[in-house]
């Protein structure tokens, strides 16, 4: 039950975590979205705050021509193009109008007066600029024009403001899918560890360490022929029921223990041992050959024997069955195991045959 809890909790939990990144993805995007027009729109402005310094130089450099007498109807065109680009974003010179209230009134202010000033430019041509008032109206359109450039500097700040904040909440917006993600995986290495320690225990025998019934069979059903000789020893224990029967099933349980103790210690690490269930075991033995073999089995035996004579409980014995796959033709794991499975009865026949013999 609390395994299940569990696991629907986990169920939930992974349900929610994807909705959350979904939403933060789409936020995040949009962000980027926004991030993008406002840094296009900050160009557009860096572009507008130097044409704006443009028309203050060039209206002075104006100013000094008409007062020396040298007439520039050119550069006042241009100024009016400028203008009127900043203002209605037409004109030759790709320029925007900026959304800024500050700023379209010192423009308003200054296109206006620019209106008054070259009406008296037009007077200092008439009459000449001491008959005029040219110089000081110059001096205002000059601070006129400056506030135009701070008003348009102060925009560009506070736009450069909000794309600082649209990166400060992207970059947490991607800690926390960051996070989420990590978090996933992390849980999601915690379940295949999980179902790998499940999946050990499935074909583990508990009581010996070694791969269980099932896990042999799955071995066994392994139908392609073997192509490299291959050897597969049957055991089956002689004393577990007298070791049952005269000091009861945990001198039995630690009689199988012993055994299968010794038998992974004899049988190389890169071959199979396994408990076929009950008193039999199985050891499936690769790349080998019948001498390999019978010397296995003889330390096997020298094993046992030697734990047979330091020990004062029920001595460990046995019967066997072995074959190797070069003995025949087009041979399986399975027909070669059916064969040993058959001597290794065999062996225990005359074992007990011997036993009543000596009786």
């Amino acid at each position: 039950m609390k395994r299940d809890a569990e696991s629907k909790q986990h169920k939930k939990w992974r349900i929610v975590s994807t909705i959350i990144q979904s939403c933060l993805i789409v936020i995040l995007i949009a962000l980027v979205g926004m991030m993008m027009f406002e840094i296009e729109h900050l160009q557009g402005t860096a572009r507008v705050i130097n044409y704006a310094g443009l028309v203050r130089g060039a209206t002075q450099r104006e100013m000094k021509l008409e007062v020396s007498g040298r007439q520039n109807d050119e550069l006042i065109q241009y100024l009016d193009d400028i203008l009127s680009g900043l203002k209605y974003e037409d004109g030759n010179y790709d320029l925007i109008s900026l959304d800024d209230k500050e700023y379209q009134k010192k423009l308003d202010e200054q296109i206006h007066y620019w209106e008054d000033l070259k009406e008296e430019i037009q007077k200092v041509r008439d009459v000449g600029y001491r008959m005029t008032n040219i110089v000081d109206m110059s001096e205002k359109y000059f601070h006129l024009a400056d506030e135009t450039v701070s008003a348009a500097e102060n925009y560009s700040e506070k736009i450069a403001k909000e794309i600082r904040v649209l990166e400060i909440v992207s970059a947490i917006d991607m800690f926390i899918l960051f996070c989420l993600v990590l978090e996933q995986m992390i849980s999601g290495m915690r379940i295949v560890k999980k179902n790998k320690i499940l999946e050990q225990r499935a074909y583990l025998d508990v009581h010996t360490g070694l791969p269980n019934k099932s896990r042999c069979e799955e071995l066994l059903h392994d139908m392609r022929l073997i192509t490299e000789p291959v050897a597969c020893v049957m055991f089956d224990l002689n004393n577990l029921k007298k070791a049952n029967d005269t000091m009861g099933h945990s001198a039995g349980d630690q009689l199988i223990a012993n055994f299968a103790r010794i038998l992974r210690k004899v049988v190389p690490a890169k071959d199979f041992v396994g408990r076929y269930g009950g008193d039999e075991f199985i050891a499936v033995i690769y790349d080998t050959d019948k001498e390999h073999v019978q010397e296995i089995l003889n330390q096997l035996q020298k094993e046992v024997d030697q734990f047979n004579v330091n020990r004062k409980s029920i001595p460990i014995s046995f019967a066997q069955g072995w074959g190797i796959s070069t003995d025949y033709n087009e041979c399986t794991l399975r027909t070669l195991f059916d064969k040993v499975d058959y001597y290794m009865y065999e062996n225990k026949q005359k074992t007990k045959a011997g036993r009543k013999d000596t009786v």
